[in-house]
């Protein structure tokens, strides 16, 4: 447990509740050789379709120094694809492929259990509410 000055401080609980949460997480995507960043970046991907890397960027949290070396790992795993922007040979777009889409849907099963169970330990409307929270401190800043 921290101390109560570093616990009710605002961004070391939320990285505390990272970690915390990451902890259910991080064996299932080991298992499969993903790290974080690349899960986030194909889960940004497959929710939201082809996006160029400075949405993608923005949007999967990942800085864009990291998410150069993260598309070159996913794409020589042919996770994703990179093709120019139509119009606009200098931008790129983006776009799950279907192996990562495969890989999606093979860790569904897992990702539910360890939500279900995070839900059921914490409790679905109190869940519910820690979003909504979330969401209103992330729309507040942005």
């Amino acid at each position: 447990m921290l101390p109560e000055n570093i616990r009710r401080s605002l961004p070391m609980a939320l990285l505390h509740a990272r970690e915390v949460v990451m902890a259910r997480f991080r064996p299932m995507l080991a298992a499969h050789d993903v790290t974080e960043q690349q899960w986030r970046v194909l889960r940004v991907l497959s929710e939201a379709g082809p996006v160029d890397a400075t949405e993608l960027a923005d949007r999967a949290s990942v800085l864009p120094p990291s998410l150069t070396r993260i598309i070159k790992a996913l794409e020589g795993r042919r996770y994703i694809t990179r093709n120019k922007a139509e119009g606009d040979g200098r931008r790129v777009v983006l776009a799950i492929a279907p192996a990562g889409s495969a890989l999606i849907v093979a860790l569904s099963p897992e990702r539910r259990v360890i939500y279900d169970d995070i839900e059921r330990r914490f409790g679905h409307e109190r869940l519910e509410q820690l979003l909504d929270l979330l969401d209103a401190l992330i729309d507040g800043e942005s």
